[in-house]
């Protein structure tokens, strides 16, 4: 039986790296592409099979900003499958980004260069929007969508016999300073990017924490800084003109610039070669370049505690509910 691999925002960026190298890697898997956007994902899914006809690629329309989308989405893939062995986690937004000028020039010239380029530490804004399920925009679509996904599918996920995987696409960017239990949508704060990618991966360990026993384990997996379309509009063309010669040369004292997707996308697939078993649910797995443009993966501890984890899961299960009466009220 061929493995069945849910990657959702796959018609761009890392995610459409990510099903390219996963063909290239075994061409006997189904890969589902779960995207906003049918009209690209077919036009994606027609470009995989030429390249790759032994695979069997489908599309599901999803948008993880919508809770009536993700669940009608989820309802299909139950009718479809009876299992999805990975699900990468993938969609994301960081809208109207807004760069801090005088803090990426001060950055320049300052002993935490590598740092902040790295992370992006101090120099990005985001302006944040409630949607139509009265939730932030951004926790919507980087967290809570997937969430309330993970939850419809559970029954294709949780089986003892072969464990299933989730791979969520977090971010260095991710910083314990910008998240708060009590304002988990980050509505009072001006980064919500950083504050949602904290949340993925606090929700990472969570989910092993209350899932492992059923046979789901739960990964969180950073692509470094690349050039796409989330990436692009940060800066005008000719900054980024300027830009690139110096990240190539801060390349070769910092690993996080993998500047492609395909580069971004090492970590997402050595985690599919893992036993889940053997992975570490406070590590978070970095896709790395050296200056010489080859490809590695490193590690790092997740600033995080299990309790913090874990209360976020229990408020996300009560935001949960909410929404499910509210969705039910209005049907």
């Amino acid at each position: 039986m061929r493995k069945v691999v849910l990657v959702t925002g796959a018609s761009s960026g890392v995610g459409l790296a990510l099903c390219k190298r996963l063909l290239e890697e075994d061409d006997e898997l189904h890969v589902c592409l779960a995207c906003r956007n049918v009209g690209k994902a077919e036009a994606v899914r027609g470009a995989l099979l030429a390249s790759h006809p032994a695979a069997e690629v489908s599309v599901v329309q999803v948008d993880v900003c919508s809770l009536q989308s993700v669940l009608r989405a989820a309802g299909e893939l139950k009718q479809r499958f009876q299992r999805l062995d990975y699900v990468y986690l993938n969609a994301g937004i960081m809208p109207n980004p807004q760069l801090n000028i005088k803090a990426l020039f001060s950055g320049l010239f300052s002993r935490k260069v590598i740092h902040i380029f790295s992370t992006a530490e101090g120099l990005l804004t985001q302006e944040d929007r409630v949607t139509a399920d009265g939730l932030q925009e951004v926790f919507e679509t980087n967290v809570f969508g997937h969430f309330i996904l993970i939850r419809e599918l559970e029954p294709l996920l949780c089986h003892s016999d072969r464990p299933s995987r989730l791979i969520w696409t977090s971010s260095r960017n991710a910083r314990r300073s910008n998240f708060h239990l009590e304002d988990i949508q980050h509505r009072r704060g001006q980064e919500p990017y950083s504050s949602s990618k904290y949340a993925i991966d606090l929700l990472s360990v969570a989910l092993n924490r209350n899932f492992n026993r059923r046979g789901l384990y739960s990964s969180v997996v950073c692509p470094g800084t690349m050039v796409t379309n989330l990436t692009c509009g940060i800066l005008p063309p000719f900054l980024w003109t300027l830009l690139l010669p110096i990240i190539w040369l801060i390349r070769f004292f910092a690993n996080a610039f993998t500047l492609t997707p395909d580069n971004g996308a090492e970590a997402l697939v050595w985690l599919f070669h893992q036993k889940p078993e053997s992975l570490n649910p406070l590590t978070k797995y970095l896709s790395a370049t050296t200056g010489f443009g080859s490809n590695y993966v490193t590690t790092q501890r997740m600033d995080l505690d299990e309790d913090t984890a874990e209360q976020l899961y229990q408020n996300l299960l009560e935001l949960e509910k909410q929404v499910r009466v509210t969705i039910q009220k209005n049907k």
